[in-house]
Order: structure tokens, then C-alpha cells, then sequence
């Protein structure tokens, strides 16, 4: 296996990105088992680290703050040592950062202002909102920066790891690391899929606006039902939306159906009454959504012009 040379702190080019000598040049069927460490133990992390295992690579150690964290180690990687942040990218070849988005970037800055020794080693945050610009302090003292974000809701239990499998992961790389995270990805059982540096917001507020709206529409979908006296909600709801989330998939907007998408303005306006009166917080999303889905299914020709200005008419009204 030919590589170049791991590029220590002050040597050569600051911010150019090289081969760790662990890496197998583009064109390899896989990278060599590498040593991972973890910093940040927490539901994304263990999970990722479960399927690098899995995959045949060795986790090297640990950072895991709470109570939680440790027992999640102790459970899911038994044998792995808990070491502080520092040792642990010591110890590895990959380094997986999986910690909240606010907590990335200083991170990042205190392993490069502190002189733990990063050059040569890959350096994989999950998150989702940031691509490569947040490592570059330790990409500028010779690290391997990548960007490997899953696209899934992790909840700490044992089928974490496994909900990985067929998953697609939001994946930001140099070019010459490019190769190498998405053989990682694929490991780890998902499908690399490639986001530009720029579209990371994009990219991002179109997943989180999904998934974690969503859960906020069900959960208050299934207490408006509570008012009106159903005792399971989630049974009423449970085909509906499966049915409505397959359609939406296939079809796009042709999927659209309801009273905004026909146009029956009155009905809409008995659903802004009965909201008004018993959920008034929940109107302002009730109006906004149907603006949303009225302007979609105008566009679509689902929706007659007269039909429309009629409902948004009853949208235009102020919760009061």
C-alpha cells in the first residue's frame, strides 16, 4: 500500500488536504481497518461506532461525559476505554466528532489551539447543518476533514446501529478524501449521497423542517383528537398518515388532496372556528400550512383560481 507522508503540525501547505498513510489510494475496494475513536458518545456516535465495528474496525476509546453516555459505551461497546477528548484522537486514525452543532466549532478550535495531534488523522463530524468550514482549524494543522451526516432519528436503543442500514448519509469531502468517506459510508450500511459546502443550510432545514415537524404535527394532531373524544388516536391516524407519506413520496404534489387542495372554503373556515376556539395555538401553523398547500396545488392546476381566492380569503384571517 504507497502513501504520502502524514502532514504534522507547521509542515507544508497549511489547509491542503493529504492522505492519511491508513488510507488506500482512490480506486481501493476499502480503506484498511482503521482505529476509530469516538468523542461525544452519544445516540449518533455509539451507533456509528457500532456499525464501524461490525464492519471490521477497531474503536480505539471514548469520550463520554454524563452518566448516560458511559453506561452507553459500557452497554454497546464493552471493553472500549473512556478517555478524555485529547486521547482519544490520539489514539485513532478516524476520529468521529459527534457532538450537538453548537458544541462542534469550539470543539474543533480547543483540540487545534491546544496542540492535540491531529495532522494525518480523518476528522468526521455528523452533523448536519455544517460541512467542512467548521474543521478547519485542525484541517489547517494537516487533518483529514469529513462531513458524514445520517440522515435518521436515533433513540438509543440496541437497532440503532442497524437503522443505518439503507439510509442515506449527507456526505461533504475534499476530492481526494471523497473515495475513502464513502466506502465508510457504505460500511457502515448506507448510501453516500454528495452535498456541497454551500447547500449544507439548504440541505439541512429541508430535513430537520420534515422529520422534526412532523413529529410536532402528529403529537398535536393526535391531542386535537383527544378534545373531540377519540381515545386512540394514534390507531385513527396511524393508516392515514402511512397512506399520506407513500403518496407524497410517489406522487409529490399530485398527492395533494383535502380541503385546501379542493378549494372548500367553508369547510377550512369551520376548521379555523373550531381552532380558534380550542386550540388557539395551534391556528398560526393551521394558516400558515394551508397558505403553503393552497399556493402548491395552485401551481400544480389542482387548484381553480376562483376556488382559490375564495380560500384565501378565509386564510388571510389574523388569530385574534
Amino acid at each position: 500500500m504507497t502513501s504520502e507522508p502524514a502532514h504534522e503540525p507547521g509542515a507544508g501547505r497549511p489547509g491542503e488536504p493529504v492522505r492519511s498513510r491508513r488510507i488506500r489510494p482512490a480506486g481501493s475496494e476499502h480503506p484498511a481497518r482503521l482505529d476509530v475513536g469516538i468523542v461525544g458518545a452519544g445516540r449518533v456516535g455509539t451507533a456509528l461506532a457500532v456499525a464501524l465495528h461490525r464492519a471490521g474496525h477497531r474503536i480505539a476509546g471514548a469520550s463520554a461525559v454524563s452518566r448516560e453516555s458511559r453506561e452507553r459505551v459500557e452497554r454497546f461497546l464493552p471493553g472500549t476505554p473512556v478517555r478524555q477528548p485529547e486521547d482519544v484522537v490520539t489514539a485513532a486514525d478516524l476520529v468521529l466528532l459527534t457532538v450537538p452543532d453548537d458544541v462542534l466549532g469550539p470543539l474543533v478550535r480547543g483540540l487545534a489551539a491546544t496542540g492535540v495531534p491531529v495532522g494525518g488523522r480523518m476528522l468526521a463530524h455528523t452533523s448536519g447543518r455544517h460541512g467542512l468550514a467548521v474543521l478547519q482549524p485542525a484541517t489547517d494543522l494537516g487533518a483529514l476533514p469529513l462531513a458524514l451526516h445520517p440522515v435518521m432519528t436515533f433513540t438509543g436503543r440496541a437497532d440503532d446501529a442497524d437503522r443505518l442500514t439503507g439510509i442515506c448519509f449527507g456526505v461533504t469531502a475534499p476530492e481526494v478524501l471523497r473515495p475513502a468517506a464513502e466506502v465508510l459510508v457504505m460500511e457502515m450500511g448506507g448510501e453516500p449521497v454528495a452535498i456541497a459546502e454551500a447547500d449544507r443550510d439548504l440541505y439541512h432545514a429541508a430535513l430537520a423542517g420534515a422529520a422534526n415537524h412532523l413529529v410536532t404535527q402528529v403529537v398535536q394532531a393526535e391531542d386535537l383528537l383527544r378534545l373531540a373524544g377519540v381515545g386512540q388516536p394514534a390507531r385513527m391516524l396511524g393508516p392515514l398518515l402511512s397512506a399520506a407519506l407513500d403518496n407524497a413520496l410517489r406522487l409529490g404534489d399530485a398527492a395533494l388532496t383535502g380541503p385546501v387542495a379542493r378549494g372548500d372554503a367553508e369547510t377550512v373556515a369551520g376548521h379555523v372556528q373550531a381552532l380558534r376556539a380550542y386550540a388557539p395555538e395551534a391556528l398560526p401553523a393551521y394558516l400558515a400550512l394551508a397558505r403553503l398547500t393552497a399556493s402548491r396545488a395552485m401551481a400544480a392546476g389542482l387548484l381553480a383560481a376562483p376556488d382559490a381566492r375564495r380560500l384565501l380569503d378565509v386564510l388571510a384571517e389574523v388569530p385574534g
